[in-house]
C-alpha cells in the first residue's frame, strides 16, 4: 500500500476535541462525527464515494455526507481535530493522486486518506494493527504490523491472483450442478438449491437460459443457501466452501509473514456479508486452524458495528488519543 499525506498535531488533554470519520464505499458514504468519548454528535450519508466508478460523484458524494454530518452535529470544518477517511479503491499510488486533491478541497486541517479495508480492521480490532479477511462479494485481505507498516494481498479480481467472495461461490456451484447433471461429478442437493432460488423447472432449462441471454454471472441469491447446504454437509458444496476458507487462510498468513506478526497478540477481523452472516463451518474454522497454526496469539473476531467506527478510531489513534475499550464499546454499541 501507498503512504499516504497526512497531518499529525498531538492535542494538550485539555483541548476539546470532535473527530470525524468516513467510510466510503461503492454503493454508498457514511460520515460520523464523535466526541473523545466516541458519542456520536453528528452523521450523514450519501451515495457511492469510490472514485473508480467516477471521481467527481465520488467527490460530491463525500462532501455531501461530511456537511450533513457537521449540520447535524452544529460544528465548523474548523472545530474537527482530526478527519479520517476510509476510501474504497484507495490501493495504490494512482489512486491517491485522483483522492488526496479530493479531500484536500475540503479544507480540514489535520486529515488522513486510507483503503477502507483498514477502517474495517479497526472497527472490530483491539489494537490499530492486525489483520482484515473481507469475504463478500470478491474477497481481500489488508493487514498493519505494530510499527504502522502495512500491506495488502489482493482485492483486484480473478485476473490478478483472488479466488472466492459470493459471486466465485455462485458460479462454482452453478458449474457443480451443471456437472451433476450431465455426469462429470457426483450427484449434489446443490441442484436442487439453485433451481428453487433461481426459479427453474430443470438444470437443462436453467442452462439453456443462461446460454441463450450470455448471463456470465449467477446471482448472489443462491450463496446463503449454499453456505447452509455445505453447514449440513453436502459433500459438492462443503469442498466449495472449504476451499474458500483455505485461500482466506492463506491470504492471512501472507500477510502475517510479510509483516512478522508470527509472535504478536492481535486480531483477525472478518468481515463482508459470507463470513459475517453464514455458518461458521468451513469458512471460521478453516480460518481459525490455519491461522493460529502460524500465529498461535491471533484471534479470529467478527465485523459487527459499522467501518465508519473504525474511520472515528483511527483519527483516535492519528491524534495521540488513546482509545480506551469504553470508547470501542460505545462505538460498536452506536445505531446508524
Amino acid at each position: 500500500m501507498p503512504t499516504p499525506k497526512q497531518f499529525h498535531f498531538p492535542l494538550s488533554s485539555s483541548e476539546q476535541v470532535f473527530f470525524l470519520g468516513v467510510d466510503a464505499g461503492g454503493s454508498k458514504t457514511d460520515a460520523l462525527i464523535t466526541d473523545g468519548l466516541g458519542n456520536v454528535l453528528g452523521y450523514g450519508r450519501s451515495g457511492c464515494g469510490n472514485h473508480q466508478l467516477g471521481a467527481e460523484t465520488a467527490a460530491q458524494n463525500i462532501e455531501s455526507a461530511v456537511n450533513q454530518a457537521l449540520q447535524s452535529a452544529h460544528l465548523r470544518k474548523a472545530q474537527i481535530t482530526f478527519a479520517f477517511f476510509g476510501l474504497a479503491g484507495a490501493d495504490r499510488p494512482a489512486d491517491y493522486r485522483i483522492l488526496e486533491p479530493i479531500i484536500a478541497r475540503l479544507r480540514f486541517s489535520r486529515w488522513k486518506i486510507e483503503c477502507d479495508t483498514m477502517i474495517a480492521l479497526r472497527t472490530a480490532s483491539r489494537f490499530p494493527y492486525g489483520v482484515v479477511l473481507i469475504c463478500g462479494t470478491g474477497i481481500n485481505c489488508a493487514a498493519r504490523s505494530v510499527a504502522g507498516a502495512e500491506v495488502q494481498i489482493g482485492g483486484f479480481g480473478e485476473l490478478y491472483g483472488d479466488w472466492g467472495g459470493g459471486q466465485s461461490l455462485a458460479n462454482d456451484g452453478f458449474r457443480a450442478v451443471i456437472r451433476a447433471w450431465d455426469g462429470r461429478e457426483s450427484a449434489t442437493a446443490l441442484t436442487q438449491v439453485f433451481l428453487q432460488v433461481l426459479n427453474y423447472p430443470d438444470v437443462e432449462t436453467m442452462r439453456d437460459d443462461f446460454l441463450d441471454h450470455h448471463y456470465q454471472n449467477v446471482p448472489l441469491t443462491v450463496v446463503p443457501p449454499f453456505l447452509q447446504l455445505a453447514a449440513e454437509g453436502d459433500p459438492v458444496a462443503r469442498a466449495i466452501v472449504c476451499r474458500q476458507g483455505t485461500e482466506l487462510a492463506l491470504c492471512a498468513q501472507t500477510a502475517i509473514r510479510r509483516l512478522r506478526l508470527q509472535e504478536e497478540d492481535f486480531d483477525v477481523v472478518l468481515a463482508g456479508s459470507v463470513v459475517v452472516k453464514g455458518p461458521d463451518v468451513c469458512l471460521h474454522d478453516i480460518i481459525a486452524r490455519e491461522v493460529t497454526a502460524l500465529a498461535p496469539l491471533a484471534k479470529i473476531v467478527k465485523l459487527t458495528a459499522p467501518p465508519v467506527a473504525g474511520a472515528i478510531l483511527r483519527a483516535m489513534d492519528e491524534a495521540d488519543i488513546a482509545v480506551t475499550p469504553s470508547i470501542q464499546q460505545t462505538l460498536k454499541n452506536m445505531m446508524l
